[in-house]
């Protein structure tokens, strides 16, 4: 078999350019089927023990497979997706409801309530309490200007 010649579109360019090679319209179809039935999965479930290998079997797809879709159509990764979700539900948690902190933790998929705690605070920048203490002073002004009680979510970082 004779190299891809130059010009051709899937020939890897030089890793200073950070070019991808061209993919197939099947190729990005698929992996985007793959995301969007992995990111159904998790939000859903995203309080149970899911590992990638398992969402990879419940899709039909190789490990590595729903790798690459996480990557190159969620430009995130699985773990990190898992997480944002299970603190997005955290935050609606603290903001709507008298649950402790260990309460939801659990709710959300944590057995570690300082484990939570700490990835919580990395992704809204604020330990739990806080950010229940923030949100509980602003609901009437929100109330008031028609806006959802739950701060904005900053992306991890």
């Amino acid at each position: 078999m004779s190299p891809l010649p130059p010009s051709h579109p899937q020939r890897r360019q030089p890793a200073d350019d950070h070019v991808r090679p061209v993919q197939r319209d099947a190729t990005i179809r698929h992996r985007a089927s793959l995301f969007a039935e992995a990111v159904a999965i998790l939000e859903a479930d995203y309080a149970s023990e899911l590992s990638l290998n398992d969402v990879a079997r419940r899709v039909a797809c190789s490990r590595r497979q729903l790798q690459r879709s996480f990557a190159e159509v969620g430009q995130t990764t699985f773990r990190e997706h898992l997480a944002a979700v299970r603190m997005d539900r955290a935050a609606e948690l603290l903001a709507s409801g008298p649950m402790t902190v260990r309460e939801i933790a659990g709710q959300v998929g944590y057995r570690q309530p300082a484990q939570f705690a700490k990835a919580f605070r990395r992704h809204h920048g604020s330990a739990p309490a806080a950010f229940r203490r923030s949100v509980a002073r602003r609901p009437q002004a929100a109330h008031d200007r028609g806006e959802s009680q739950v701060p904005e979510v900053r992306a991890a970082a």
